[in-house]
């Protein structure tokens, strides 16, 4: 094994949580943040043709992941619609990052785009505080293929605003806002019919996570408020040096 897992435990037959500002939990999130801006730093010098090159590459690897992900899944007889529909926002991110960049004249104001940047950094940033692998059948590559997901749809938007001219309008954090509710209008029957916990609405993962306030369903409440909060910070932060 490359890795060893001191500070992975289980907590379920199918998730195993990597604890927060553990040894393992510190390496990950440097190098994390190493890889994102070391591939942001060298797609800023590249000419116009390359930096889209270089942006489709993040994209080509996520859809290697996403399909080589299901595969395993379905070889071990891990997969099922209870867990492994791409419902989850870090999933729902992850398909639009996939195939955002192959579709032809898409508008650098593209609402897809408002979507990735908003639901992707966010999504990703809470699976790296609160790392929870599932499904994880304990081998090397579906470690590193969590991580590599992740920084996909975090790494996809920052660059696409940064380096390709996509741009954030200015109601695009409420309009994201939106969309999420819609999702969950549209999950929680999904999760009601066949037993499923998509986006969580129907009980708090089980990762420590210090955002997750009180029990069901309260926590849901606090998280509009957070979504709120973190989207239009987001886009202060994002558009704060391009006025």
């Amino acid at each position: 094994m490359l890795f060893h897992y001191p500070y992975i435990y289980i907590m379920s037959p199918e998730a195993y949580v990597i604890e927060v500002f553990s040894g393992e939990w510190i390496r990950n999130t440097v190098l994390t943040i190493l890889f994102i801006v070391t591939y942001l730093f060298f797609g800023k010098f590249l000419s116009n043709k390359n930096k889209l090159i270089f942006a489709k590459a993040i994209s080509v690897i996520l859809i290697f992941i996403t399909i080589t992900g299901h595969t395993r899944n379905i070889i071990n007889d891990y997969w099922n619609p209870v867990d492994n529909i791409p419902l989850h926002l870090c999933s729902i991110s992850n398909f639009i990052a996939c195939f955002i960049l192959f579709v032809p004249k898409i508008s650098k104001e593209s609402k897809f785009f408002e979507f990735l940047y908003y639901a992707g950094i966010i999504g990703a940033f809470q699976a790296f505080f609160t790392p929870q692998i599932n499904n994880f059948d304990g081998s090397n590559y579906e470690y590193i293929e969590w991580y590599l997901s992740h920084i996909g749809i975090m790494l996809l938007p920052i660059y696409m605003l940064k380096n390709l001219g996509f741009r954030l309008t200015k109601f695009s954090w409420l309009r994201v806002v939106v969309y999420l509710n819609i999702l969950l209008i549209i999950v929680m029957p999904i999760n009601y019919f066949i037993g499923s916990n998509y986006m969580y609405v129907n009980g708090k993962p089980e990762v420590n996570n210090p955002l997750i306030i009180g029990e069901w369903p309260i926590y849901i409440f606090f998280w509009e408020i957070i979504i709120v909060i973190f989207t239009y910070t987001l886009y202060v932060m994002s558009t704060k040096k391009l006025k």
